[in-house]
This record gives structure tokens, sequence and C-alpha cells, in this order.
């Protein structure tokens, strides 16, 4: 399984001459903690977070309204493929400390939005299926059981 899979329907994206306050809108409106930032062909050429409204924002003076949401994106960003596995997103999302990892074709161009709690849901689905086949096995009382 590829992590396309396990992304939201719907990516959350803004072109890097919009405002802060769009990209937090947009952020708002799909009830996620990101956006990608995209040029005109669809690749990402950044991110903004949660964390960068509170790190880069916040206290800086800057207007949301006029600011640039490129000032203040993250940049270069990690980038995930289709054919990145979840386990390996996932450890690359804790050891790296991210929360949201882009999904790109080769080309870059955007095609979904991981975040830790897509891949954390998935992990737990698998922890709980391993679980119920061990205590299936377990329980099974054929022969020599």
């Amino acid at each position: 399984m590829g992590v396309l899979e396990l992304c939201d329907s719907e990516v959350a994206a803004v072109k890097p001459d919009a405002s802060v306050a769009e990209a937090i809108r947009v952020m708002l409106e799909r009830r996620v903690g990101a956006v990608a930032i995209i040029d005109g062909d669809m690749r990402v050429a950044g991110i903004f977070t949660e964390r960068d409204v509170l790190r880069k924002l916040a206290l800086s003076g800057l207007s949301p309204d006029t600011t640039p949401v490129s000032a203040v994106m993250t940049t270069p960003v990690e980038l995930a493929t289709s054919e990145t596995g979840p386990g390996e997103a996932l450890t690359t999302m804790i050891e790296r400390h991210f929360r949201h990892l882009p999904v790109v074709d080769n080309n870059g161009k955007l095609l979904g939005m991981l975040s830790i709690r897509n891949v954390l849901e998935w992990r737990i689905g698998d922890l709980s299926r391993e679980l119920d086949a061990l205590e299936q096995y377990v329980s099974n009382d054929g022969p020599g059981g």
C-alpha cells in the first residue's frame, strides 16, 4: 500500500502569492493543519503549517492580510511519492518531527497531503488486525491446540 491511499480526498493548497490569511482560511475550512504551496504547474514550492503561524507570524507584527504566504512558508519541503510506504512515511515524520508530508508524482506535482493522523490511523488498524489474528490463533482449539 502506498501513502496516497491514506491521504485525505481533497488536497488543501494555495498559490505562493496568496495571503497568509487566505492560507489560514483554507486550513480552517478544510479542517487541516497544513496547506501545500503550489506553483502554476501544481508543483510543491513550499508548505505552510500551524507551526509556521506560531513561529513565523504570531509575534512578528506581519499582517496576515497583506503578507504573502511565500514569505513565511517552509521550504525546502520533504516529499513522499505514491511509491512511499506508510511505514517509511511514519519513520520520516517521527524522525524529522513533521506532521504533514506532501505526496507528489515524479515531476513534483502535488497528488495528496499525508498527515500523521492518516498514518497513525492506518497503523492502529494494522495492529488491531494483527491482534485479532493472534487472538484467533491462540483461541483456536484445533489439533495439537
